[in-house]
């Protein structure tokens, strides 16, 4: 069985910063790929960020592009997402998906369950 649990949300000032995390635990044999979305109210879930296994660096959607990095730390099974200079329209519940492979070599993908990330003007 397979766990994904975001953190590191809260409210924020526009300019400000916040990391959230991404941490993966069970039956875990590789993190394949972790995706970051976000949804706010009223709007249809965006792609925010993608790292790979391996890839140091990701792909990003035009609107956080040079505002957000997202980096993994394979030993811990966590990766992170950093938003500088964050924005009020930034303000969303935001989730990882992480497509995992487990021990038993089944290759499927897990959400968590999103933390709020608020930006005040």
């Amino acid at each position: 069985q397979v766990h994904v649990v975001e953190s590191g949300g809260g409210l924020v000032q526009a300019g400000g910063s916040l990391r959230l995390s991404c941490v993966a635990s069970g039956s875990i044999r590789s993190n394949v790929t972790t995706d970051w979305y976000r949804l706010a109210p009223g709007k249809e879930r965006e792609f925010v960020a993608r790292i790979c296994s391996g890839m140091h660096t990701g792909n990003y959607a035009d609107s956080v592009k040079g505002r957000f990095t997202s980096s993994r730390d394979n030993t811990k099974n966590t990766v992170y997402l950093q938003m500088n200079s964050l924005k009020p329209e930034d303000t969303a519940v935001y989730s990882c998906r992480a497509e995992i492979t487990t021990i038993m070599r089944t290759t499927s993908s897990y959400w968590g369950q999103g933390t709020q990330v608020t930006v005040s003007s």
